[in-house]
C-alpha cells in the first residue's frame, strides 16, 4: 500500500495519528528491498517518555540508523508515523515463522535468523520499558490492536499476519506486558 494509504487505513480504524517530518520518504529502501510485505510485527522501545521514544525511533542511534519502525504507539494510544518503506525493525528471523506468516497459520517456534524481516513487515514499536512492571494502558492496547488491524484489513489478512519480535528472532523478548495470543484474539474480533 502507499504511504497515503497506509494513513488513511490507520485513522479510518479510528486512530489518532501524529505525522513526524517527512516520514513518507524517510527508510532504509537503498539497503534492500521492502516487499513483498506480508505481516506486522509489534515490538516495545525499552524507553520511557513519548517525544524521546518517537525522537529515537526516527532517528535510531549509533549502529542502527533509523527509521526503526513506520509507527511508534505511545502510551496515550497515539500512533506517530516516523518512516515508510524499508525500516530497520525485524532483522534476521526464522523463515519457518514467515512461512507461517503467510499462510496464516499456526507460528512454529522460532530457531535460526535466516531471512531479512526487514523486507517483509511493517513494524509498530511500543513506547514501553519491557521489563514485565511497565504498565500498558488500555488506549495504547486499543491502539495496538487497531493499528495491527487496519493494516490487516487493507491487505485481506487476518490476525495471525501479526507477530511479535519474540516470536521471530531467536533471543527477542518483545513485546513484554501482554502475550501476542491475546492481541491476535482482539485484532481477530476487530476484524469480524
Amino acid at each position: 500500500m502507499s504511504a497515503s494509504s497506509f494513513l488513511k487505513a490507520l485513522k479510518a480504524e479510528g486512530l489518532t495519528v501524529v505525522e513526524v517530518g517527512d516520514w513518507r520518504d524517510h527508510n532504509r529502501n537503498h539497503k534492500g528491498a521492502w516487499g513483498p510485505v506480508n505481516g506486522v510485527m509489534i515490538h516495545h522501545t525499552v524507553t520511557r517518555g513519548s517525544a524521546r521514544t518517537v525522537e529515537i525511533c526516527r532517528k535510531g542511534y549509533e549502529g542502527l540508523p533509523g527509521p526503526l519502525c513506520h509507527g511508534v504507539i505511545t502510551k496515550d494510544g497515539r500512533v506517530h508515523l516516523v518512516g515508510y518503506g524499508r525500516a530497520n525493525h525485524a532483522g534476521l528471523g526464522d523463515d519457518d515463522v514467515l512461512r507461517a506468516v503467510v499462510a496464516e497459520k499456526a507460528l512454529p517456534r522460532d530457531n535460526e535468523a535466516n531471512t531479512d524481516g526487514n523486507r517483509h513487515f511493517y513494524g509498530f514499536e511500543c513506547e514501553n520499558l519491557g521489563d514485565g512492571d511497565d504498565p500498558w494502558p488500555a488506549a495504547q492496547l486499543e491502539a495496538i490492536e487497531r493499528a495491527a488491524a487496519a493494516v490487516c484489513r487493507h491487505h485481506g489478512w487476518n490476525e495471525r499476519s501479526v507477530i511479535g519480535h519474540l516470536e521471530w528472532q531467536p533471543g527477542k523478548v518483545d513485546p513484554r506486558g501482554f502475550t501476542m495470543a491475546s492481541m491476535r484474539e482482539r485484532i481477530r474480533d476487530r476484524l469480524k
